[in-house]
């Protein structure tokens, strides 16, 4: 179980599912809006693909639904799992990282040594 809780919270696995829902809810609006406008060009074949779905209206259902999807996915799954994620791995404290602080002491140590 250990396990799976490290590959869930320390994977980019939430962020990458996330990202997936978010594009296609927006691809949704980018199809919809190119349907609207190209439904606005005139042309002899607009007859033949005027639908409801070229409509404005769809256009605008698309979007908030878009935004809909946005609330739930940060409310249900983005604040929930940053909690989680604070929670079992809490961020490092603030100061010198490891690397640095052993660098700046070969630094010194090289600094003090006496030339030949």
């Amino acid at each position: 179980m250990t396990g799976f809780k490290n590959f869930i919270l320390r994977g980019n696995l939430v962020e990458i599912a996330t990202g997936l829902i978010m594009a296609l809810a927006f691809a949704s609006v980018v199809t919809t809006f190119t349907n609207w406008l190209t439904g606005l060009l005139p042309d002899s074949t607009s007859e033949i693909f005027s639908n409801e779905a070229n409509s404005f209206g769809a256009f605008l259902n698309a979007v908030v639904s878009f935004v809909i999807m946005g609330a739930v996915v940060y409310f249900l799954v983005v604040t929930p799992y940053t909690k989680a994620k604070e929670r079992f791995f809490p961020s490092e404290p603030e100061g010198t990282p490891a690397d640095i602080a052993l660098l700046t002491e070969i630094r010194d140590a090289l600094k003090a040594r006496p030339l030949s």
